[in-house]
């Protein structure tokens, strides 16, 4: 059955109680700097952030820049991370992007797509996470759980994650858009979970078009008259 999307009426609802929610989102991943944050995140693909918190937590103390982590050369830099899913061709990617970013960078990370994507193991959404969360551009990353999400609600629709993101920029509110990636992301990660999700504890379940939800427990549907933006 597929989900109709929903209005715009319910994408503010759906954003605003979120905002309630968690007025002050971030990452879960452990970060000081815009460097930290890429290796992080590029640490992070098919690995979930509390291992890579555990490898960082005793990575970064050592070497946080790309001239101290370059230093420790692939095999070195594997030590800090083999308890993480893939760190073998992580290590190698992460060595290479160090010695770009030294040589064609000034040891700063890029604050735009094309660049970013340019280095080793940075797809779309490792660039966008990093635009949005170092730099505040307000972009999209989608990951299996906001792509889930999309598609269940009615928020944003696709069959693919690019159609999803693209989606998602259009019809999120300019307002909510720096942080949207946040509030996704933690709301599929603890609420609108894969196989079971918490419908009955979901603050945005009357907003939401998944048929199934009552079945979970979801509040009955929202009826939004002319002008109004909350309950």
């Amino acid at each position: 059955m597929t989900v109709k999307n929903m209005t715009k009426k319910q994408i503010q609802i759906f954003f605003e109680r979120l905002r309630a929610q968690r007025p002050h989102p971030a990452t879960e991943l452990n970060y000081s700097n815009a460097f930290e944050l890429l290796i992080a995140v590029t640490l992070s693909a098919q690995a979930t952030d509390v291992s890579v918190n555990k490898a960082t937590d005793k990575l970064f103390p050592i070497a946080n820049t790309p001239e101290s982590i370059y230093a420790l050369g692939v095999d070195g830099l594997k030590q800090y991370i083999k308890t993480i899913g893939l760190y073998n061709s992580k290590a190698e990617n992460v060595i290479k992007t160090c010695k770009i970013l030294i040589e064609k960078h000034h040891s700063q990370v890029p604050d735009n797509r094309a660049e970013l994507e340019a280095l080793p193991g940075v797809g779309r959404k490792t660039a966008n996470v990093v635009l949005n969360t170092a730099f505040g551009q307000p972009v999209m990353a989608v990951d299996t759980h906001i792509f889930r999400l999309g598609n269940r609600t009615g928020l944003a629709v696709g069959k693919n994650v690019l159609e999803v993101e693209q989606r998602l920029v259009k019809v999120i509110p300019q307002e909510f858009m720096v942080d949207a990636h946040h509030w996704l992301i933690l709301h599929g990660r603890y609420c609108c979970i894969a196989r079971k999700p918490k419908c009955h504890e979901c603050v945005v379940s009357d907003v939401c078009n998944w048929p199934d939800r009552f079945e979970f427990g979801a509040a009955r549907p929202l009826k939004i008259s002319a002008g109004a933006t909350s309950s």
